[in-house]
């Protein structure tokens, strides 16, 4: 079997969302996604990911993945190169479970739990106004939440302040109204919504002690990404000086990047995004190495139908899972849009689709779409069976 296309189809009403087709000469189709910074992830796709792998045999999957990693590592183990990587990967599983008529979950070794916990960011989207709801009156969002099968929230109600002094201080004055909705919900709905706080890197560390401080008294899940993880050992003595549990981070890329967290013990509970982080064995490897520490491990997605499904496979598996993070607002319009697959949660836990492979297929229609933008890679590729880089230099030979 061999690869024969990269397809990349975006939709203009979906902006931040890159969906990836892998075709093979057997007539099977593999369906990857990134998201976010498109552009760059679209360019690196089509012009550095796909002329190394068109060709190949799609069902080895680690040795693709081994071989394209030792071309865009050069340029660090994070960024667009790994994006359209990732998303590569994820379709590669796909294929392979399609091979074989299997679940993505059995691939992988199996479930340790039938259902997966879950929590909903609380961002808007078309008719589900969620960002607004929680600005306006987050109890009543708990509510509703709790009417839909949630159990735990995640909202950011800090962040509108870093802007006046750059992260550097942040006012009493300011702390009581990014505690507003949070004591909405307490007095709503009490301790039946659990409430994660998203710091998105705004605030340094005087700064985010002041806000933990403030949140203590209201039984927080968590705090996210309370610095730049570029300073681990700021975070790590943030973590020391709250009882809140710290998440820890979206922005590290690969096992290798997580290494040091974890030696570090910077943060309890780890965090990893399986369409940025180099896909679905990367993020099997992340866990195991985060099982190792004890630590657990939450899965971030924020991106469409795609994500979603990787990231229920890979949350039935993974042991030491923590939550999977869920958005409503995607779930509910762009993802019945698109695909076949409409996510539901019950009592804070969603099930994972029954595959073959991920289990997704795009819809018809969403391929005939006025506002859909393709994109094609075909032919035999450059890489001619390579499966390591040797003289990097000798690879000129090939192009």
């Amino acid at each position: 079997m061999k690869i024969t296309a990269i397809e990349s189809l975006q939709w203009a009403e979906y902006p931040r969302l890159l969906v990836v087709r892998v075709h093979t000469d057997a007539g099977i189709v593999g369906l990857g996604e990134t998201v976010d910074k498109v552009p760059g992830a679209k360019g690196a796709l089509h012009g550095t990911i796909a002329p190394l792998v068109l060709g190949q045999d799609p069902r080895d999957i680690e040795g693709l993945w081994r071989f394209v990693m030792d071309n865009i590592m050069y340029h660090g183990y994070a960024g667009a190169e790994l994006r359209a990587l990732s998303a590569v990967e994820v379709a590669l599983w796909d294929i392979l479970g399609k091979v074989y008529g299997a679940p993505l979950y059995h691939l992988l070794g199996g479930k340790t739990r039938e259902r997966v916990p879950v929590y909903n960011t609380c961002i808007g989207f078309g008719p589900v106004g969620d960002y607004v709801a929680w600005h306006q009156d987050a109890g009543a969002l708990a509510v509703s939440l709790l009417a839909d099968g949630q159990r735990a929230m995640k909202i950011w109600p800090f962040d509108r302040f870093s802007e006046a002094t750059f992260g550097q201080y942040i006012s009493p004055q300011d702390i009581e109204a990014g505690l507003t909705p949070v004591r909405q919900i307490r007095e709503r709905v009490g301790d039946a919504m659990e409430i994660g706080i998203e710091c998105h890197f705004r605030w340094n560390r005087v700064s985010m002690e002041r806000i933990a401080r403030a949140l203590e008294p209201y039984n927080i899940l968590f705090l996210e990404d309370v610095l730049p993880a570029v300073f681990p050992d700021e975070i790590r003595l943030l973590a020391s000086r709250t009882t809140i549990p710290i998440i820890g981070s979206e922005l590290l890329m690969t096992r290798w990047q997580l290494r040091e967290w974890l030696e570090k013990h910077v943060t309890p509970i780890v965090m990893t995004d399986p369409v940025w982080n180099g896909g679905i064995a990367e993020t099997r490897k992340i866990a195991a190495l985060a099982e190792t520490f004890g630590v657990p491990l939450v899965l971030h997605n924020v991106a469409g139908p795609i994500c979603h499904a990787a990231a229920m496979h890979l949350g039935a598996h993974i042991p030491n899972l923590y939550f999977v993070e869920t958005v409503r607002a995607f779930y509910q319009t762009y993802f019945p849009a698109l695909s076949d697959l409409a996510p539901r949660a019950e009592d804070g836990t969603m099930t994972v689709p029954d595959g073959p492979g991920l289990g997704v297929t795009l819809r018809p229609e969403a391929l005939q779409r006025a506002d859909l933008t393709r994109q094609v890679s075909e032919g035999e590729g450059l890489a001619r069976g390579r499966r390591a880089m040797g003289d990097h230099w000798a690879v000129e030979e090939i192009r």
